[in-house]
Formats: structure tokens, C-alpha cells, sequence
């Protein structure tokens, strides 16, 4: 199995944020995304998901049923935690879990994973930040997905909460599981490739239309 993006360009509003970008991911490996913000990090990692069209440039996962559709093989972790919050934990990820098919580990289990063991029956509402981050990071677990997409996964997390991510995602690398984490802050992952979008920045302003101009 190999992710492969090839001549990604990816542009917000008139802004040409990168283009011309390659990636290849194989197996069992993670490709740690680093930038200054604005660089576009959270774009590519939508667009590898399949949530945002490039400008130009195409993604597939080889190694799949049709793999041109690699968000049914991914999954993604956006900033936010994607929650409902009037629901307990348990019922918030045993609807992840029936949703993204692939049943992974059970729900108790995920949550003993995450250091949540003893909190599902409490509305998702009250976890505090930290937890609310451990409970969207358990949803990697209940659901069996080779490829995982990740923006600042460790956001909000204490370090003894950021060391058992890392030992979740070296799991996962370890049974040749893929990643691409677009992150500010270091992550303790082996194999693993870095990328800086801030490279691909494009060498001149994309042009803009005479209204735009005139603003």
C-alpha cells in the first residue's frame, strides 16, 4: 500500500498557497507536515482526505479497491473534535464506530486505550478540552482504517497523553498503517519522513482579478 499525491497545487480564494507538490507514503511509514501557519497544512491534509478539490494534481491509494477514493480508506481528525455533545462518550464513539464500518477495537476498549476508562457515561459536553481530544483520537481505534490524516493530533493533550499517542501511532505504523500529521509540535514517530509546506510556497503572488485589485 502507498499513498501518492502527484503535481498538488491547492488554492484558497486568490491565494496560491503550494503547487507542484509530490508525496509518497508508503507502508508503514508517516509523513509529519510542518510550515509556518498559513502554508496550507489543514488544505492538504482536506485534500488528501478527499474534502477539498486541488487546484491542480491528483491523489490515490495504490494497493486498494479503487484507489482513487482514499477518504473511504482514511481516516481524518480535523481541529475539531467532532462531537455531539448532549451524548455520552460511549454513545458518541459507538456512533463513529457503526458509521466508518471496519469494526476496530470496542468501545470500552478505545477508551481504556485513550486513558477515558470509567468516563463513558459522562456527556461528552463536560470532558475538558484534553479529554475531548482523547475521546476523537479513540476513534481511530473503533473503526479498522489503514490510512490516518491528522491535523495537530496533540493539541490540548499532557505529556503523558502525547506519549500514549505516540505509542498508538507507532501501533498502527507497526502493523502497516500509514499517517500524515500536519503538526507545530514535535511527534515521537518512527519510520518518518518531514515535509516543510513552506517550500512549496509559490515564488510570486497568484494574480488577482481587477476587482479584487481595486479592494
Amino acid at each position: 500500500m502507498r499513498l501518492a499525491a502527484e503535481g498538488l497545487s491547492c488554492r484558497r480564494g486568490a491565494r496560491l498557497l503550494f503547487e507542484g507538490l509530490d508525496v509518497s507514503v508508503p507502508a508503514g511509514h508517516a509523513l509529519v507536515v510542518t510550515g509556518p501557519n498559513g502554508t496550507g497544512k489543514s488544505s492538504l491534509l482536506r485534500i488528501l482526505a478527499g474534502l477539498a478539490a486541488p487546484e491542480a494534481g491528483q491523489v490515490r491509494l495504490e494497493g486498494v479497491e479503487e484507489p482513487e477514493r482514499v477518504g473511504g480508506h482514511a481516516h481524518y481528525l480535523g481541529h475539531l473534535d467532532a462531537h455531539k455533545l448532549a451524548l455520552s462518550a460511549q454513545e458518541n464513539l459507538a456512533f463513529w464506530r457503526d458509521m466508518l464500518g471496519r469494526p476496530g477495537l470496542s468501545v470500552d476498549e478505545a477508551m481504556e486505550e485513550v486513558g477515558l476508562g470509567g468516563l463513558g457515561a459522562l456527556p461528552a459536553a463536560v470532558l475538558s478540552a484534553g479529554q475531548k481530544r482523547r475521546l476523537a483520537l479513540a476513534r481511530l481505534l473503533v473503526a479498522d482504517r489503514p490510512l490516518w490524516l491528522l491535523d495537530e493530533p496533540t493539541t490540548a493533550l499532557d505529556r503523558q497523553a502525547q506519549a500514549s499517542f505516540s505509542a498508538l501511532a507507532r501501533a498502527h505504523l507497526e502493523t502497516g498503517g500509514l499517517m500524515v500529521a500536519a503538526t507545530h509540535a514535535p511527534l515521537d514517530l518512527t519510520p518518518s519522513f518531514e515535509l516543510d509546506l513552506g517550500a512549496f510556497r509559490p515564488r510570486r503572488p497568484a494574480a488577482l482579478a481587477p476587482a479584487e485589485a481595486s479592494f
